[in-house]
């Protein structure tokens, strides 16, 4: 089948008829829905197909087994999201093997198809919990103890899905048997559309976090206080935003981003007691990149001086700069006749695992230049190009 085949398959599951595009997050029933097709997709395949103690589902072709060659993306996406971003990562690793079987190639070396969980972070705010808890790279108290909008816990998401919370953790084994690990995924940009060609390879993710900015001020009656009388926080959340935007905008390449706002208790005719505003910044450095938040949280600081409130900042999640596994970069784009070689401003599950083991990424061209947005997309075509390219890497890895 082809990778447009089978996100056609997949089009009206988790549709966002308020945001418009997508909302499929960790463990609802939409993402789950998708977990359990693409298990049913993988056996029509013959592939066996695990779960691991961090829900991330495993589909291999042949026994597992050290130096595996793996690869595979997320299922969930961001609130109102595009189609492609993960999905196309999934089907296209599909669509490699089948393409791979229709010639009859078998692979010499251990191979699967892996699924992680909760990789947007749209449910429980921390991106990549699946690679994150399989790489150690965040503590599973931490990661147990986060809540959704809803007040779920993710010890209790997991439950109902049917995991043991007490089991989650750095897994040495799932680790000990990557012998690379390569995403592919849609472009989240516009490099490879200015480029005129349809695929590419990752060299390296920006420095990125996210932080949680709370002003806590007074909460009273919009129309009986008086303004001269107000301790208002969304007065300084407000000029958080302003002040994001002036800091990256002084840094050459930097991102700032202010997309969500949450005021407590947010009735039309009620000042807020508390507002939580949530800053997305990246950067090409890690040094940068704090340099850059410090700027925005001394901005804060002094907007709640003003109003008379006070802020709190915590560091929900941060990754530092990563740059890919050169030879395996090069090594991809030599087997892909030259492809050009992209930085990239999104974090993924290859980022994560780059400390660990060799990781690459395929990029497939985005014509929109859009992402995590309904307008995200990707021709047929090139979707067809991006699995072809997957295959001719794997085939290259599972040879040798």
């Amino acid at each position: 089948m082809t990778a447009s085949s089978l996100l056609g398959d997949i089009a009206d599951v988790g549709r966002d008829r308020s945001r418009g595009g997508y909302s499929r997050h960790g463990f609802d029933s939409a993402e789950l829905s998708l977990r359990e097709w693409f298990v049913a997709e993988a056996v029509d395949r013959g592939l066996d197909v695990t779960c691991d103690r961090n829900g991330n589902l495993w589909a291999w072709w042949g026994p597992p087994g050290p130096d595996a060659i793996i690869t595979g993306s997320h299922l969930d996406s961001v609130p109102g999201g595009g189609a492609f971003d993960g999905p196309l990562g999934v089907v296209s690793a599909l669509a490699a093997v089948d393409a791979m079987r229709a010639k009859g190639f078998k692979p010499s070396k251990p191979f699967a198809i892996v699924v992680f969980a909760e990789e947007e972070g749209g449910r429980f705010g921390v991106a990549c919990l699946g690679s994150r808890l399989m790489s150690g790279a965040i503590d599973p108290s931490v990661a147990l103890n986060l809540r959704d909008p809803d007040g779920v816990s993710f010890a209790e998401a997991v439950s109902a899905a049917g995991l043991d919370p007490a089991r989650m953790g750095r897994d040495a084994e799932a680790l000990a048997n990557i012998g690379c690990f390569i995403e592919l995924h849609v472009e989240q940009g516009r490099g490879l559309i200015d480029l005129g060609v349809p695929v590419g390879v990752a060299s390296s993710i920006l420095a990125h976090g996210r932080w949680r900015f709370s002003f806590t001020g007074e909460g009273n009656h919009a129309g009986a206080t008086p303004i001269d009388d107000r301790r208002d926080p969304m007065l300084p959340a407000s000029q958080l935003v302003l002040a994001a935007r002036a800091a990256a905008s002084g840094v050459d390449g930097a991102r700032a981003t202010i997309g969500r706002i949450q005021p407590i208790p947010g009735g039309t005719n009620v000042i807020a007691s508390t507002v939580d505003v949530w800053l997305d910044a990246r950067a090409a450095t890690d040094e940068v990149t704090r340099n850059v938040v410090a700027e925005i949280k001394a901005a804060g600081l002094s907007a709640a001086e003003d109003e008379g409130c006070s802020l709190t900042v915590t560091e929900e999640s941060y990754g530092d700069t990563v740059i890919f596994d050169p030879a395996l970069r090069d090594r991809l784009a030599e087997q892909l006749g030259g492809v050009p070689a992209l930085q990239t401003g999104a974090g993924h599950d290859a980022g994560i695992l780059a400390a660990h083991v060799p990781t690459a990424m395929l990029f497939v061209r985005n014509p929109t230049g859009v992402s995590h947005a309904p307008a995200e997309h990707a021709e047929p075509d090139d979707c067809e190009a991006g699995v072809a390219a997957l295959a001719t890497v794997l085939e290259h890895h599972l040879s040798t």
